[in-house]
C-alpha cells in the first residue's frame, strides 16, 4: 500500500512549536499521527516539490530546503536568504526548476532557482510592487500574497492583496528575468490573497480575503500577452455566512473534481463541486470545522477526507466529506498543533 506523511508548518517565536511536525498519513480512517517535529524558525508556509522527493519552508533565513527520506524522516539540504523580509507564500513550478517566494510584508515576488538535488540555489530575479492601494486599514501598500507561474510557462502571475491586483509577468528560462505585460485589476477592498490554476492550463480560480468570493478565469497562453476572462464569481461562504469574514485557503482535491475554501471570521469550510469543461464551480456545503481561524484545508489522496488546520484554536480537525449530501462528518480525534499555518502531504512510498 501506498504510504503517506503529511508535514505541518507552525510558528515557533511562541517556543510551544519547533516548526514542522511531522506526522504519519492514515488515509482510510483519515487521521494524522504524530511522529516528530523539526526545527525551523517560524514556518509560516510549506509545500513538496512536484517530484516529491522535497520539502520547502519558509523560515526566518529564507527558504529551507528538506530531503524527504523513504521513510517520511526529514534531512536538511540547505537554506537560502532572499533578500527581503521573510515570505508568506511558496510555489514551484511544474518541472522543479524555480521556487517562487511571495513577501507579505515588503511586496516583493522573488525567484530563486532549484538545484538538481532540489536544495535551493541563487536567485535570478526579484521584483518589488510599488504604488498604493485603496485606504483601509491593511490595504493601503503593496501585500504579495500568492506567486505561481502558468502551466505552459510563459508567465508569472502574483496576487497583491494590498494593490489589489493580479500582477502578469513574462517570464522564461533564458532571460530568467520578470517583466510586467499585464494586471488584472480587481476591485477596491477585495483583497485577492490567492490563485490556483486547472491542471489543463484552461482556468484560474482567484480567491479574494475580503470580498470574500472566488472568480473563475478562463486562460490562453498567448505570446505577447495572455488572454484572461472572468466567467464566474461565487460566494466563499453559504448563504448564512457573517459579514465579517476573511477568506484564507483554497485547495483543490487530487482530481481537480472539488475545491475546499477556509473563512475565517464566519468560522467555515466551503466545498465546491467543479465542472472539468466549463471549470464553473457548484457550493456542496459550508460548514464550520471545529475550530478558530482555518488557514489551511489538506485533502487526502483518497479525496475522502480533509484536515483543517485551526491556526487560532490551535488544532487540526479530520472530517469524512460526503459530497452527495454536501456534509463534512468528524472522523477522528482533533489534534493539538500550535498555530498550524500550512500542510502538505506527500506520498513517499509506494
Amino acid at each position: 500500500m501506498a504510504k503517506y506523511m503529511a508535514y505541518v508548518g507552525s510558528y515557533s517565536y511562541t517556543g510551544k512549536a519547533k516548526g514542522i511536525t511531522v506526522y504519519d498519513v492514515d488515509v482510510e480512517k483519515g487521521k494524522f499521527v504524530e511522529r516528530c517535529e523539526v526545527e525551523v524558525d517560524n514556518s509560516s508556509y510549506v509545500i513538496a516539490s512536484k517530484n516529491g522527493d522535497t520539502l520547502y519552508s519558509i523560515a526566518d533565513e529564507g527558504v529551507v530546503a528538506f530531503r524527504i527520506l523513504q521513510n517520511g524522516s526529514l534531512s536538511r539540504l540547505n537554506s537560502t536568504k532572499i533578500n527581503g523580509m521573510r515570505g508568506c507564500h511558496l510555489s514551484t513550478d511544474t518541472g522543479d526548476k524555480y521556487i517562487f517566494v511571495s513577501g507579505y510584508h515588503d511586496g516583493k515576488t522573488t525567484v530563486l532557482r532549484l538545484r538538481r538535488d532540489g536544495g535551493v540555489g541563487e536567485i535570478v530575479d526579484g521584483v518589488f510592487h510599488k504604488g498604493m492601494g485603496s485606504v483601509a486599514e491593511r490595504n493601503f501598500r503593496p501585500h504579495i500574497t500568492c506567486t505561481r507561474r502558468t502551466p505552459d510557462h510563459k508567465y508569472v502571475l502574483t496576487a497583491d492583496s494590498g494593490m489589489d491586483q493580479v500582477q502578469i509577468y513574462r517570464f522564461n528560462e533564458k532571460e530568467e528575468h520578470l517583466v510586467q505585460v499585464d494586471a488584472i485589476r480587481c476591485e477596491l477592498e477585495s483583497a485577492p490573497r490567492h490563485f490556483r490554476f486547472s491542471k489543463d492550463g484552461k482556468f484560474i480560480y482567484l480567491m479574494y480575503e475580503q470580498k470574500n468570493v472566488i472568480d473563475v478565469f478562463t486562460y490562453e497562453g498567448k505570446d505577447r500577452v495572455p488572454a484572461i476572462e472572468k466567467i464566474q464569481t461565487i460566494s466563499t461562504m453559504g448563504p448564512k455566512g457573517k459579514k465579517i469574514a476573511a477568506a484564507c485557503c483554497m485547495r483543490f482535491s487530487e482530481d481537480q473534481q472539488y475545491v475546499y475554501c477556509g473563512n475565517a471570521g464566519d468560522e467555515t469550510v466551503s466545498i465546491f463541486k467543479r465542472d472539468a469543461g466549463t471549470g464553473m464551480l457548484e457550493l456542496l456545503c459550508s460548514l464550520p470545522p471545529s475550530g478558530e481561524y482555518p488557514k489551511d484545508i489538506a485533502v487526502f489522496p483518497d479525496n475522502k477526507h480533509i484536515a483543517v488546520m485551526n491556526h487560532e484554536s490551535g488544532n487540526i480537525t479530520f472530517f469524512a466529506v460526503d459530497y452527495e449530501k454536501g456534509l463534512m462528518v468528524m472522523c477522528a480525534k482533533e489534534l493539538k498543533c500550535n498555530q498550524p499555518n500550512c500542510c502538505a502531504i506527500v506520498r513517499v512510498a509506494p
